[in-house]
């Protein structure tokens, strides 16, 4: 998707100010449940890709859910249909409820709706995503000015949205261009857009990768501290197992498309019970240990397009058998809270 075509959905092209459309009220259970979700786009000679393959997990209320996997392993592409927002041609099937709602029978208008205002998104790379004609303030008041808000209180909001996300001198920078703020900067100009329709649900898809560790540190403690001061539900999208086991308190791991393991964070990164996930934690170096090395994955990555029979790991994988070449391996319940798509997850758990 290109950075016009992203503004365009997100609206920072003129249009004229519409109500807010009123929420529904919120349901038991996690505000966001994904049922066996499938994302395809067109392949080569007329055939179709499925880039995301039958994925499922809640983001629980107040939570935040860590999305890890490879680069190619559809962790954005998940992100995206989530918030309405698939690449041209995309097909989806499954069911994403939110708030007990189904999004993918609901309407354009209602998906419309719901993004920016309950459903928010952090991009990766704010620079591309940012309208580069447009100042930062009226980018970040563009939800308030559909409110039909005053120009005063506008720009009030605008101040107090910079404010809480830590720009400094928001009154000054508001003025400015993304072109003319740091990188830091411009991904805190980001968090303040997202949060400028007071959203239930904040996606984060690599909100720290362009950034140095220092900026990195600060973004992730001011995502955390929003998160609790305003009980979001969050869902971080990244390849940092050191930056999700910091920030989430579950853990969904992806490979070539599919879940292949999910549980609380603590758990899954310490005790993995899927041979990829257990490579993901080796190939970490130690950070309190100077000496350490990273021991990387053997092999390149399988992507949906080409995607091996059976478990999709089977050629990297040191604990592959038969089965494993054949046969799918169902995501199931392999120990109280964990669950692994793995045919020896109970060996791997145990080792």
């Amino acid at each position: 998707m290109t950075a016009a075509g992203t503004a365009r959905e997100r609206g920072d092209t003129e249009s004229p100010p519409t109500p807010p459309t009123p929420r529904p009220p919120a349901v038991d259970g996690p505000p966001l449940r994904i049922e066996d979700l499938v994302v395809e786009l067109p392949g080569p000679h007329g055939t179709r890709v499925r880039v995301v393959d039958g994925v499922s997990f809640d983001v629980p209320r107040a939570t935040t859910v860590g999305l890890i996997g490879e680069s190619g392993s559809g962790k954005t592409m998940t992100a995206q249909a989530i918030l309405g927002l698939p690449p041209e041609g995309a097909t989806l099937t499954g069911r994403l409820l939110w708030q007990g709602e189904d999004l993918i029978a609901a309407g354009p208008a209602r998906r419309r709706a719901v993004r920016g205002r309950e459903i928010a998104m952090i991009f990766q790379d704010p620079l591309a995503a940012l309208n580069p004609t447009q100042r930062i303030g009226r980018q970040v008041g563009e939800i308030p000015r559909r409110d039909r808000l005053p120009r005063t209180e506008v720009r009030r909001r605008v101040v107090e949205l910079l404010d809480r996300a830590g720009v400094p001198e928001p009154e000054r920078r508001m003025r400015a261009y993304p072109h003319e703020l740091s990188g830091g900067l411009r991904q805190r100009a980001m968090i303040a857009m997202a949060l400028a329709g007071r959203p239930a649900l904040l996606l984060a898809d690599e909100p720290t990768t362009a950034l140095d560790v220092t900026v990195q540190s600060r973004i992730l403690r001011l995502l955390a501290d929003i998160q609790a001061a305003d009980g979001l539900a969050m869902l971080l999208v990244s390849h940092d197992l050191r930056v999700v086991s910091h920030v989430a308190r579950r853990v969904v791991v992806m490979y070539a498309g599919r879940v292949c393991e999910h549980g609380p964070a603590r758990d899954v990164l310490r005790r993995p019970a899927h041979p990829y996930t257990a490579a993901l934690v080796r190939s970490v170096p130690a950070v309190r240990t100077r000496t350490a090395l990273a021991d990387p994955l053997p092999g390149a990555p399988a992507t949906p397009a080409n995607r091996p029979a059976g478990c999709a790991f089977h050629p990297r994988c040191p604990l592959v058998r038969a089965r494993c070449r054949d046969e799918v391996p169902e995501v199931r319940e392999v120990a109280s809270g964990r669950w692994s798509a793995c045919h020896a997850a109970e060996e791997v758990l145990g080792s």
